[in-house]
């Protein structure tokens, strides 16, 4: 009796390929869908709400606590009414090990790397309700992520290519530096003993630590117009300390000189307590000069530029400031000094009223200005000794006019008009005739203050003008020489009643005001 042979599977090729090719597919299949969620598996999905979808694409994790429980399946756009914009609406398959997920539940889109991959983190809340398969995260306790650059943005690109350089720079330099890191770290044991009680000190709320970058922060923008100073200041700082390190015994002996130099200062205190004390008391009245000095530094800092090579010159001068005042206290307890001051206001009230007579001839006319101004001139003639009056009036010349006005010997009033030669013409008495032309003593303002300038404005006015109350008024009535008029004949009347007052000014006073000189003022109370 023969038995039949029973078929093995393997021992089929096309059973064996067909079982191979079908195990493939569905391991293609399986790795395909791995990242939507493997089939017939279940799932616990939800949606969530977020500002945007921040480059989210289907299929990215979704992690709690670091740990994959879900994938991303789909990503919506929903418009928000009350936003008025378009938000991502995103719709989440989880693993039942997270459900239920509790209704603060927070959800936030973050990087995965550096490369822009990115996955969704569930935070888990402690609310006693919770969300059921289907329900909705709302945007409220969705969180707007940073993107790397949105952080790159924030630096220009020169910034941007200045980190980059330092990255690489401190990569090269702790490249193959393990060891020295490590004894590095190991040194600052030390230093982390003793800065616990130093983080101890500034962790204290008393500290006000929070307070200390503001207020470093406002001091930065006080210094920040001198910067450029402050730059030259650290200069000038190291070529001292250079100074200071050239010449090591002198820094040592000074640092032994330290310990009783701080006694010393520690029992001065004591002594400057007062001192200390009103020094606040000013420091506290200074405020709000020092709150002024933002405007007032510009015009400050002029000031110092200038003052800064004279201060030097005053040194001196303070020398001789100093002499001047031993002089005048010298002066001061002289006994003469009293005696003159005495005189000095006998004097004061005797001049007063030639001083009150005087005065207007130059603070209206200007006067002693003009006569000073010319003076050099006038007196520049060189003789042996120096030099004289360029020009000599002389009163009493025989050989060209004896006897004429201003002689002392035979004065007389003036008895010629100007068209008549005074050298050749004579009076009955044999002396020769002369023509007055003279105002002496002008005046200077009339009785209100108003400038009646009346010396040298203007020529020689037309007479007669004799002055009031004088044996001449009346004597030259204004006329003309008449036709017969005999200017050989001093006894002819045509001389003596007509012709003589043709010119005859003598009064002071020129009727009218003359007004100021050309630097003058027009009246007394325009005077500065």
């Amino acid at each position: 009796m023969t038995r039949r042979g029973t078929a093995s599977i393997v021992a089929s090729p096309v059973l064996v390929g067909a079982v191979t090719t079908l195990i493939v597919i569905v391991a293609v299949f399986l790795a395909y869908n791995a990242n939507n969620g493997l089939p017939f598996v279940p799932t616990y999905d939800v949606w969530a709400q977020l500002p945007s979808g921040a480059n989210l694409v289907k299929g990215n994790e979704v992690r709690v606590g670091g740990f994959r429980v879900g994938v991303v399946d789909k990503i919506v756009p929903q418009y928000d009414p009350q936003l008025k914009k378009t938000i991502a609406r995103v719709h989440m398959k989880l693993d039942k090990s997270v459900q239920p997920l509790a209704k603060d539940t927070t959800v936030i889109v973050r990087q995965r790397s550096a490369l822009g991959l990115k996955y969704v983190e569930l935070t888990p809340g402690h609310a006693q309700a919770d969300y059921r398969a289907g329900d909705t995260i709302p945007l409220k306790f969705a969180g707007n992520p940073v993107e790397f650059d949105d952080v790159f943005s924030t630096f220009d690109k020169p910034t941007r290519d200045a980190s980059r350089l330092a990255l690489k720079g401190y990569g090269d330099a702790f490249a193959g530096r393990g060891q020295s890191l490590n004894a590095a770290i190991q040194a600052l044991n030390p230093l982390v003993t003793h800065l616990q009680p130093v983080m101890r000190n500034l962790a204290n709320p008393s500290t006000q630590l929070n307070q200390f970058f503001k207020q470093i922060g406002k001091a930065s923008a006080e210094v920040a117009p001198v910067a450029s100073v402050q730059a030259d200041l650290f200069a000038k700082a190291a070529d001292t300390f250079a100074a200071i390190d050239h010449n090591p015994s002198n820094l040592q002996q000074a640092i032994e000189k330290a310990p009783s130099t701080l006694d010393t200062a520690t029992a001065s205190f004591q002594v400057q307590q007062p001192f200390l004390s009103d020094f606040t008391d000013l420091s506290h009245r200074l405020r709000p000069v020092a709150a002024a000095l933002p405007h007032t530094l510009p015009s400050l800092n002029t000031a110092f530029k200038y003052g800064t090579p004279v201060l030097p010159k005053t040194v001196p001068l303070n020398q001789e400031t100093g002499r001047l005042f031993d002089a005048l206290d010298d002066l001061a307890r002289n006994p003469n000094t009293f005696l003159a001051l005495q005189d000095l206001t006998t004097t004061v009230a005797v001049g007063a009223p030639l001083l009150t007579y005087v005065a207007p001839y130059q603070t209206v006319c200007n006067q002693t200005v003009y006569f000073f101004t010319g003076l050099g001139g006038h007196m520049s003639e060189d003789v042996k000794g120096g030099t004289i009056e360029r020009v000599l009036v002389r009163n009493d010349i025989p050989d060209l006019q004896p006897g004429k006005l201003g002689s002392s010997s035979n004065w007389r009033p003036a008895d010629l008009p100007s068209n008549v030669n005074p050298k050749t013409t004579k009076l009955a008495s044999g002396d020769y005739a002369e023509v007055q032309h003279g105002q002496p003593y002008a005046p200077a303002i009339d009785a209100a203050g108003n400038a009646d300038c009346q010396t040298g404005q203007n020529g020689y006015p037309t007479g007669p003008l004799p002055a009031s109350g004088t044996p001449q008024s009346g004597r030259y009535p204004p006329a003309k020489a008449g036709p017969n008029f005999n200017p050989n004949n001093p006894n002819d009347p045509f001389y003596l009643n007509q012709a003589g007052g043709s010119h005859n000014v003598v009064a002071p006073n020129t009727p009218g005001l003359a007004g100021p000189t050309y630097t003058g003022v027009p009246n007394l109370k325009d005077v500065p």
